[in-house]
């Protein structure tokens, strides 16, 4: 029962957030129905890669009526796919990323993440705020590890939301992962009539 509830915020949450994705990028976007689990960290580590997998992160805080930390993770082909539709450049390598070209991911994972929360909030009917995005270039443990060392109150599970979009002849994936607090997970569930 907490994984349908869990899908069904995935469900509605990738799609409108594909729906932005395409707007932005003034491109279809098509994709396939993601796939949500419950995992703790170790278990995320090896969906995602590997610990030494590099990736792009965007952190967000979120506070209101529950709180926590939501974190997009982009593989290099999403990124490339994203730079090379909004400002025509090629992704070779993340060593050699520009100020603007760090701005455009930063602005679409904060549109990315936006979807999710206007969607967790208007199914719940609560107010969820979300903090200025921060983007970081790092191997996936790296940036989970700060994570999961700054927020100490976050959930020791994890939301885990793997979307694979289809553009046009290109086939990417990212990842979303909302840490709520224990308390806020627990209110979360049971605005979904799940009993703890």
């Amino acid at each position: 029962m907490h994984i349908d509830v869990l899908k069904e915020i995935g469900n509605i949450g990738a799609g409108n957030a594909a729906t932005s994705l395409s707007k932005m990028l003034s491109k279809r976007i098509d994709m396939n129905v993601p796939e949500v689990s419950l995992l703790d960290y170790d278990d995320i580590i090896r969906s995602i890669g590997g610990a030494e997998n590099v990736v792009v992160g965007i952190l967000v805080s979120f506070d209101g009526d529950i709180d926590g930390i939501i974190m997009f993770l982009l593989r290099k082909e999403f990124a490339h796919l994203i730079l090379n539709s909004l400002l025509g450049t090629e992704l070779s390598s993340f060593e050699d990323i520009s100020e603007m070209e760090m701005s455009a991911l930063s602005e679409i994972g904060n549109i990315m993440i936006s979807s999710y929360v206007s969607t967790i909030s208007s199914l719940t009917n609560m107010r969820i705020d979300i903090s200025v995005p921060s983007l970081n270039i790092d191997m996936s443990g790296a940036l989970l590890d700060a994570v999961t060392a700054g927020f100490s109150e976050v959930a020791n599970k994890a939301i885990f939301i793997k979307e694979k979009y289809f553009c046009q002849d290109e086939t990417v994936y990212s990842h979303m992962l909302l840490l709520p607090s224990v308390t806020s997970l627990e209110i979360l569930l049971k605005r979904f009539g799940v009993d703890i």
